[in-house]
């Protein structure tokens, strides 16, 4: 089962993956259910707001994606929920990003090496920190959990 929403969810859904997406805005959800549809694939998708109502399932992901959103206490339940084996891919805004545009706002804007650092009990298979197409400051990770909680 994998996590996520929008194209990368229907991505994933192709693959042959089990999918739930999560969005706080109805009108994600509602697009990636009719990109789902579209390419012929099914996937689970429900509006929620991951500050306040949702709690990731213990153990039961083998896949977690995350784009573009930085919320600093769900990444202790991305990690124990992951199953042994499972992989997150992570991607979002390093504090660079402040000169380039949005977001701005230090709380949703990684450190340097933050991403890493948070990640550094799991396998780092890919690592990137930077500024990309020249208006994004990015950090992204791909990680594999290799102990039990």
């Amino acid at each position: 089962m994998a996590m996520g929403t929008g194209r990368n969810a229907v991505y994933l859904a192709k693959k042959g993956f089990d999918v739930e997406g999560v969005d706080i805005s109805p009108e994600a959800v509602r697009s990636a259910l009719d990109q789902a549809r579209e390419a012929g694939v099914t996937l689970k998708a429900r509006v929620a707001d991951l500050e306040i109502d949702y709690h990731i399932e213990k153990s039961a992901y083998d896949v977690i994606i995350c784009f573009n959103y930085l919320q600093r206490s769900l990444i202790t339940q991305i990690k124990d929920r992951l199953r042994v084996g499972g992989i997150v891919v992570y991607e979002t805004f390093t504090v660079d990003q402040a000169q380039l545009g949005k977001p701005k706002n230090p709380d949703y804007l990684l450190k340097h090496n933050e991403l890493l650092a948070l990640f550094r009990d799991f396998r780092c298979l890919y690592y990137r920190e930077g500024i990309v197409e020249e208006r994004k400051a990015l950090a992204s990770i791909i990680a594999k959990k290799v102990y039990t909680t």
